[in-house]
């Protein structure tokens, strides 16, 4: 979580205007603090109970939203040494590189680093002829970006605290999946194409289809459930055993074939979802 405030990914989005309302400081808290990361982290790899896990989160969590709002603070003194219409390219472009990265970690690994990019963006949008010391030029800046980091810190609660649940029904690859579409449409949208918070409804999206819930099992298991013993006996007749074969050999000739609406596509490794 702490992450963006150290790579410079989330003062590059304060500079490059995705905090100027409390939406999109919400869909920035979500994507970029929060998403399939942080999800993952929590449900993968940390141990203990809901409330300890809950602790964890708040004692990383409280840093972080004082962090977030210092660097918006002083967010406008490293903006008058810069070309923002500049520097706003490479703050899509290192949205679309982490997108990538979550994405497929094969594409990520012929990425450059975002800070690498950052650092370019940096080199090419420099302009120190309007440089001014401002620290606290935009109240309502600050209080954004302290809204982005409550609502990631917030998302990273709840998922600890259901974590006991979230584990047996919810595909974090899928939600990956769509975190990684929700983050390629953010930079569509700081670039002033006409998409809006379509990178929030996308994760939304994603984070339903992520939930896989028991009910088909259930229902299957009742199903079977209700079978008489006398089902399975059958009426035997003379030949009748020769019929059982046959019809046993015939069930094993559809089994062994995809069913119509199967995928039977022989790529190794592609998840059922895609």
């Amino acid at each position: 979580m702490m992450l963006p405030l150290i790579d410079g990914v989330f003062p590059a989005l304060i500079l490059a205007g995705a905090l100027d309302d409390p939406l999109g400081a919400v869909q920035v808290g979500l994507l970029i603090f929060g998403g399939s990361a942080t999800v993952a982290v929590i449900l993968a790899e940390m141990s203990g109970t809901p409330r300890e896990q809950a602790t964890i989160v708040m004692l990383v969590g409280i840093p972080l939203i004082l962090l977030a709002g210092v660097q918006a603070a002083l967010a406008p003194a490293i903006g008058s040494v810069l070309d923002i219409v500049i520097f706003e390219r490479f703050a899509a472009l290192v949205i679309v590189a982490i997108a990538a990265k979550t994405a497929s970690a094969t594409i990520g690994d012929y990425l450059p680093n975002p800070v690498v990019i950052i650092g370019l963006g940096l080199v090419a949008s420099i302009d120190p002829a309007g440089a001014e010391f401002v620290v606290m030029d935009n109240p309502s800046l600050v209080a954004n970006a302290v809204l982005a980091a409550g609502v990631g810190v917030a998302f990273a609660l709840a998922i600890a605290l259901g974590g006991p649940y979230l584990r047996g029904c919810m595909d974090i690859d899928r939600f990956r999946f769509g975190s990684a579409v929700a983050l390629g449409l953010l930079p569509l949208s700081m670039l002033g194409m006409a998409f809006g918070q379509a990178p929030l409804a996308a994760l939304l999206v994603a984070g339903v289809f992520a939930i896989d819930l028991p009910l088909e099992r259930d229902s299957s298991d009742s199903a079977t459930g209700d079978d008489s013993p006398t089902d399975s006996l059958g009426a035997l007749t003379d030949g009748g055993g020769s019929d059982a074969d046959d019809a046993d050999s015939s069930d094993d000739d559809s089994d062994s074939g995809p069913y119509p609406a199967d995928d039977s596509t022989d790529t190794q490794g592609r998840a059922p979802w895609l």
